[in-house]
């Protein structure tokens, strides 16, 4: 069965990963089709619009991949993939708004389209679908979880927003902030996949901490990727950290390491605006090594993230959860 998703560049390499999961995949894609449902006109339009934000839905891959490495798939493990991906759509329709961005998988965003007020509404409408689905699960544990977990997530999102423009924040701060607001979801997503799957307690947790330390690679790398990347290969919108004054880890490097000088001259660039400023900002960070030491960051963390994947697990979906994590820092 193939998988309806976008084959772009970016997510060739999980191709092969998805073939373990295609038939499961699938199913998690019909259902999250079925439950983006109104019989209101305008607000279907707006849900259609918003399903076409699927990208590498690597969450619902992770509780797929350990639920199958521990056993086998259930529909309560299909919930459970469309749950966590219904959480993380609409706080990445929530993101847009603060970012201001215009553009998410090569489409415009809900707030360029219909604005901020419709915007932040149809979020809480997905966190809405999300939890009424989330009800239909049979063990109160998953639910709790899920909701500690979505908490989490807005706990990390109000942090990050406190700490704009705090140019003394420091890397153990930063990294408190992204294991809440992405990290934590994708350890939820392993933990659950294996539980549903009736895992042994030590395996679930195992593969929690497998999914943090993954989680934490992938938003570093996504941080470094506003600064360097390409809008037409990303297909959203870059830029928005440096515009909104969030200072993620290649500026935190470059900071703590500058001499008063550079400090002095990289905050009058920051403050600053012009059309050269980005340029500025990417030469800089580059000079100073603070883009290679972010990627050596998340490279430690993908790291740790394997060492964490039990032996007594299938060998196969083992592999790929190998494979997956080796994928974020490709």
């Amino acid at each position: 069965m193939s998988l309806r998703i976008p084959v772009t560049e970016i997510v060739m390499p999980l191709l092969h990963i998805y073939d373990y999961i295609a038939v499961e995949m699938e199913e998690v894609r019909e259902l999250f089709d079925s439950e983006l449902y109104s019989q209101e006109p305008l607000v279907a339009d707006l849900l259609e619009h918003i399903g076409k934000f699927r990208g590498k839905m690597v969450r619902p891959m992770l509780v797929l991949l350990c639920g199958k490495a521990c056993g086998e798939i259930s529909r309560d493990h299909h919930v459970v993939a469309v749950v966590i991906e219904m959480v993380h759509m609409a706080s990445l329709v929530h993101d847009d708004v603060l970012d201001e961005a215009d553009q998410r998988r090569r489409g415009q965003t809900i707030n360029s389209l219909q604005g901020n007020e419709a915007a932040v509404m149809l979020g809480d409408l997905l966190f809405c679908h999300a939890f009424h689905l989330c009800s239909s699960l049979p063990s109160q544990q998953s639910s709790r979880l899920i909701a500690a977990t979505t908490s989490s997530v807005c706990e990390g999102e109000l942090m990050q927003l406190f700490y704009r423009g705090y140019y003394d924040i420091t890397e153990k701060k930063y990294l408190d902030i992204i294991a809440r607001k992405t990290a934590d979801l994708f350890a939820t997503s392993c933990y659950l996949g294996a539980q549903v799957g009736g895992a042994e307690e030590s395996i679930c947790q195992s593969l929690e901490e497998y999914g943090r330390n993954v989680g934490i690679a992938f938003q570093i790398m996504d941080d470094v990727t506003d600064i360097v990347g390409d809008e037409k290969v990303i297909g959203k919108t870059l830029g928005g950290d440096f515009a909104k004054e969030k200072i993620t880890l290649p500026s935190i490097h470059y900071l703590s390491h500058c001499d008063p000088e550079e400090k002095k001259q990289m905050l009058e660039l920051l403050f600053c605006r012009n059309d050269q400023r980005n340029e500025q900002y990417l030469q800089l960070l580059r000079q100073a090594g603070s883009i290679q030491y972010a990627r050596d960051r998340a490279g430690q963390f993908i790291t740790e993230a394997k060492k964490q994947l039990p032996e007594n697990i299938d060998g196969k979906l083992r592999q790929a959860l190998i494979e997956l994590a080796s994928f974020v820092i490709a």
